[in-house]
């Protein structure tokens, strides 16, 4: 069996199994403002009732769609996009942004909602030159804009909201232009600087972040080794 028929059966094997989850049947608005509080309605496979406190960004409507679309197997617009800056010398951009739930600043990528309207391109490089005063490259030998197959999901336990991850090559365009009531410096991070990076921060750091952090020391250490492979070290090395 191919990779192909294998990831087919896999998903024909869930879609059967869907009429044996919870059903939506509801959704009941509880509070309004920027963040709103819905309470949503399913029938259990017993038939019983469940009730699930969840928030969204989303109007009543648009967050009926969103559960509907998201039952029936349609993808998703992503709500937000993170982004993986690479500047040209190969090292990584990241933000130190103080975040009002948390009462504390935190390490992360660049981040940002899509704009009603807005393109992939469009909303990253406008997110890039606010946050950092950079911007996707221009003289460039292929597309500066690398998404990820599929938008994920963060906060399933309580939001509907899902992020498109996009590797994005950039340069310095100026000053950053953050938003009102926004706290935000960035920094830069060599993939040689990245793993002692996350062995001694003791900041708040962002899931995806870290795990982004994560696979680049991982490879980083991983492309040495193959390097050392291919060019074994010589005596005269350690003269």
């Amino acid at each position: 069996m191919s990779l192909v028929e294998n990831n087919e059966t896999i998903h024909a094997s869930h879609r059967e199994d869907q009429h044996s989850l919870p059903q939506f049947k509801d959704i009941e608005p509880v509070s309004d403002g920027w963040i709103k509080k819905y309470v949503l309605t399913y029938e259990m496979p017993d038939g019983s009732e469940y009730r699930y406190e969840s928030v969204s960004r989303k109007g009543l409507d648009a967050y009926r769609a969103q559960l509907l679309g998201n039952a029936a197997g349609r993808t998703p617009e992503p709500d937000a996009v993170c982004i993986v800056p690479v500047l040209p010398d190969d090292s990584l951009l990241l933000i130190r942004e103080f975040r009002y739930p948390v009462n504390a600043s935190v390490i992360a990528f660049p981040a940002g909602l899509v704009e009603p309207g807005e393109t992939l391109a469009d909303c990253v490089d406008r997110e890039l030159r606010e946050e950092t005063g950079y911007r996707l490259r221009r003289a460039f030998d292929r597309d500066p804009l690398m998404p990820l197959p599929q938008s994920g999901y963060s906060s399933v336990g309580m939001a509907e909201e899902n992020v498109r991850v996009v590797i994005a090559y950039v340069e310095p365009d100026g000053d950053a232009q953050p938003g009102e009531g926004e706290f935000i410096e960035h920094f830069t991070l060599t993939r040689d600087q990245v793993g002692p990076f996350l062995d001694t921060n003791r900041e708040l750091i962002g899931t995806r972040c870290q795990l982004l952090l994560e696979a680049v020391r991982r490879t980083n250490v991983l492309r040495k080794r193959l390097t050392l492979l291919q060019n074994p070290l010589r005596s005269e090395d350690f003269a």
